[in-house]
């Protein structure tokens, strides 16, 4: 029971994080090793949140496209890193590293 109380308080959603923030743990593979990692929730928000502006950032530099809002999002990018890296970093080196 202290695991799951100390998960939940570590896994609060960030005042910073306007995504969605789910409640549902999924499985979750890395497409370029076929690993795969259960997720809770809000490990899955973080993780879907990385992944979306991963793509829009490459997306926005192979267009040369570098403005303020792309700026915003590279540094909520790094802050959700930060956040699924203390979260579970057992799944980040395996999905994210």
């Amino acid at each position: 029971m202290t695991n799951t109380k100390k998960m939940k308080i570590s896994q609060e959603k960030p005042s910073w994080f306007n995504g969605s923030w789910y409640d549902n743990p999924e499985t979750v593979e890395n497409p370029f090793t076929g690993e795969s990692c259960e997720l809770t929730g809000p490990e899955c928000s973080m993780y879907d949140f990385i992944m979306g502006a991963t793509y829009t950032i490459e997306q926005n530099y192979q267009h040369e496209v570098m403005d303020n809002i792309v700026n915003r999002l590279s540094k909520e990018k790094d802050k959700a890193m930060d956040w699924f890296r203390e979260a579970n970093p057992k799944a980040f080196m395996k999905l994210l590293d």
